[in-house]
C-alpha cells in the first residue's frame, strides 16, 4: 500500500518541527483600525456582535466547562511535569452525545496563581504534550516560563487524544517503502486504489471520531480548556498550523482572546491546492539557498553555481526514482521518502549542515541519514515503532477542513503547476488531494478569510524565508484579523520565535509577559 510522496512530504510542511525539536514561524501586516504598537497594553477586547460575554459558557456545555481537572505527576519519562485529562463532546452540535478525552500537560515553576499559556506546535498532527515535555526550553523563553504555567495539549485526533489510527507500524514501513508514479494513467489508478485502502483502514480503526477532528472542533476544545484551567481569556502561542487553530479560535470567541501569538502563519482563505503550490515554490527557493550555503563551505559535495548544484540534486532524485536506495537496516528508500527527509532538513537553516552530510552520503550510496530525517518527520523511532500518528492525523484534519478535486484533468493541471513552480520537488507533492477525494467523511467547512472583530491585539510573526508557511501568508492573516499587528524576521527557515535571536524574542516576550503590543510592521534583522 504505497503512500503518495505528496502525502508524506506535505505532512512535514505544517508541523512546525525541525530536526532539533524546534517549532515556529510566520508573518502578517496590520490593517486600518488595528490596535498596535508603542507600549499599548494588551488586555481583553469588547465582545463582538452576536458573541457571548468574556468567559460565558456556551449553551449546553455547562457540564464540560465546569469539570475539575485531576492533575498528577506524569509518567516516569515526563518527570517534572503534571498531566491531566479533560473531557470534551465528540460533536459540539450534540453535546449530550458521546465524549472524548483530551490529554494535557503543564509545566511547574511559575506558581500556583500564574496565568496559563496554551501552546500548539503545528501539524495538524503534532503533539502539544510532547512539545512541552521534550522542547519547552526551546519553544518558550525563560521569562515566559517564569510568568506562565505553560500547558500543552494533544488536539483531538492526535497522539493521546482520541487518535486517528490507520496503519500498524509494519504497514507504515511498507507504505513508506513503496512508490507510485501517478504521472501515468496506470499509476494514477494505482494511487486511487491505494488512497481508498488507506481511507478504509482509517475508518475501520478510528471509528466515529474520524468525522470530528476538524480545526473548528479543536478550536472549540481550546475554549473548553481555557475554562477548566480557570482563565477568563485564552493566552495562546501557536506555530505553523497552530496559527490556523488560533485564528479559528479568535473568530469563534473574539471576546475570550487574551494574549495570542501566531508564528508561521497560514492563510485560511486558500484552498489546499494553492497551499501546496505556494509551499512547493518556497521549498524550491529554500533548496537554492541551501545550495548557495553548501557551495560556500569546504565540504560541499556539489559544484558550480547554485543553479548547477540544484540541478545535481535533481539528477540525484531522478536516480533514486529509477532505482530506490537500500539503507543499512535493509529498508528501501524510494524517492518519496528521500524527499521527505530533504524537506524536514530545509525547514531550518540550523539543519542545513545535516542536509549537506545527508546529500554527500547519498551520493556515496548511503541513504541512512536521509532516511533518519524522514523517520523523524514520520514519527518513527529506531526500534521501528511510530510514536506519532502525524501522517494519519494531518490527512484526517485536512480532509474535513475543505474539499479536494478528484477529476483527472484538474489533478493533471495542478501537477503541471507544481512542476513549474518547483522543478526539483513539485512532482513529489502532486496528487495528495486524491486522499481527500476518497475520504469516508465529507468536509465540514471550506477555506475562508479569518475575522475576529472585537478581539484583543493579536501578534502575527513572519519569516521572510519561511519554507513551509510563505511570508505572504502572515501578511495576509494580519490583514484579515482586525486587531493583528505584524512582526517580521528577515531570516531563513520555518517560524521565528525561539530561533531568531533577541529582537523577535524581546518583542514577543514583552507582549506575553507585560502586555506591550509590538509596533505594527516591526522588522528584525
Amino acid at each position: 500500500m504505497p503512500l503518495l510522496a505528496g502525502l508524506l512530504a506535505a505532512g512535514l510542511f505544517l508541523t512546525g518541527c525541525t530536526p532539533d525539536g524546534g517549532a515556529g514561524g510566520g508573518t502578517g501586516t496590520g490593517t486600518e483600525g488595528t490596535t498596535s504598537g508603542g507600549g499599548q497594553e494588551a488586555t481583553g477586547g469588547a465582545a463582538g456582535p452576536g458573541t457571548t460575554a468574556p468567559g460565558e459558557v456556551p449553551d449546553g456545555l455547562g457540564e464540560y466547562y465546569d469539570q475539575d481537572l485531576q492533575w498528577q505527576d506524569c509518567e516516569q519519562d515526563r518527570g517534572g511535569f503534571e498531566c491531566a485529562t479533560a473531557s470534551a463532546p465528540l460533536d459540539y452540535a450534540d453535546p449530550g452525545g458521546d465524549s472524548i478525552d483530551l490529554a494535557l500537560v503543564r509545566s511547574a515553576g511559575a506558581g500556583e496563581d500564574a496565568p496559563h499559556l496554551l501552546v500548539n506546535p503545528g501539524g495538524p498532527g503534532v503533539s502539544g504534550v510532547d512539545m512541552v515535555v521534550e522542547g519547552l526550553d526551546y519553544a518558550v523563553s525563560a521569562d515566559v516560563r517564569e510568568h506562565y504555567t505553560v500547558v500543552g495539549f494533544d488536539p483531538r485526533g492526535v497522539s493521546r487524544s482520541a487518535p486517528v489510527t490507520c496503519l500498524t507500524d509494519e504497514e507504515m514501513d511498507e507504505a513508506r517503502e513503496g512508490h507510485i508514479d501517478p504521472s501515468t494513467d496506470e499509476g494514477l489508478d494505482q494511487l486511487r486504489e491505494s488512497a481508498r485502502e488507506f481511507a478504509e483502514a482509517c475508518e475501520e480503526h478510528t471509528g466515529e471520531v474520524l468525522g470530528h477532528v476538524d480545526t473548528e472542533s479543536s478550536a472549540r476544545d481550546m475554549d473548553l480548556l481555557r475554562a477548566v484551567l480557570g482563565d477568563d481569556r485564552l493566552n495562546f502561542l501557536g506555530f505553523s498550523y497552530g496559527t490556523d487553530l488560533g485564528a479559528t479560535y479568535a473568530g469563534l470567541f473574539p471576546q475570550n482572546v487574551g494574549r495570542m501569538v501566531l508564528d508561521g502563519a497560514m492563510d485560511p482563505s486558500l484552498p489546499e491546492s494553492e497551499v501546496t503550490l505556494a509551499q512547493a515554490a518556497s521549498y524550491e527557493e529554500a533548496l537554492a539557498s541551501w545550495a548557495e550555503y553548501c557551495l560556500a563551505g569546504s565540504d560541499c559535495p556539489l559544484s558550480g553555481t547554485p543553479e548547477d548544484a540544484v540541478a545535481q540534486v535533481r539528477r540525484l532524485l531522478e536516480q533514486v526514482e529509477q532505482s530506490p536506495m537500500t539503507a543499512s537496516d535493509g529498508r528501501q528508500v524510494p524517492a518519496s521518502t528521500f524527499v521527505s527527509g530533504m524537506i524536514l532538513a530545509l525547514n531550518a537553516d540550523e539543519s542545513w549542515p545535516v542536509l549537506t552530510t545527508a546529500v554527500q552520503d547519498a551520493l556515496d550510496g548511503n541513504p541512512d541519514l536521509m532516511l533518519h530525517l524522514a523517520d523523524l518527520g514520520a514519527g518513527r523511532d529506531e526500534d521501528g515503532t511510530y510514536d506519532s500518528n502525524v501522517t494519519a492525523a494531518i490527512t484526517a484534519v485536512k480532509c474535513l477542513d475543505g474539499p479536494a478535486p478528484a477529476d483527472t484533468q484538474v489533478l493533471r493541471e495542478q501537477a503541471a503547476e507544481l512542476d513549474e513552480a518547483s522543478p526539483t520537488l513539485g512532482r513529489f507533492l502532486a496528487y495528495s488531494g486524491l486522499y481527500c477525494a476518497v475520504w469516508p467523511e465529507a468536509p465540514v467547512s471550506e477555506p475562508a478569510p479569518a475575522s475576529a472583530p472585537g478581539a484583543a491585539p493579536i501578534v502575527v510573526v513572519g519569516t521572510t524565508g519561511d519554507t513551509a508557511t510563505p511570508y505572504e501568508w502572515a501578511s495576509v492573516l494580519a490583514e484579515q484579523l482586525e486587531s493583528a499587528v505584524l512582526v517580521t524576521w528577515e531570516g531563513q527557515g520555518h517560524t521565528a520565535y525561539g530561533r531568531a535571536g533577541d529582537c523577535i524574542e524581546d518583542a514577543v516576550d514583552a507582549y506575553l509577559v507585560e502586555g506591550t503590543v509590538p509596533e505594527d510592521g516591526l522588522t528584525c534583522p
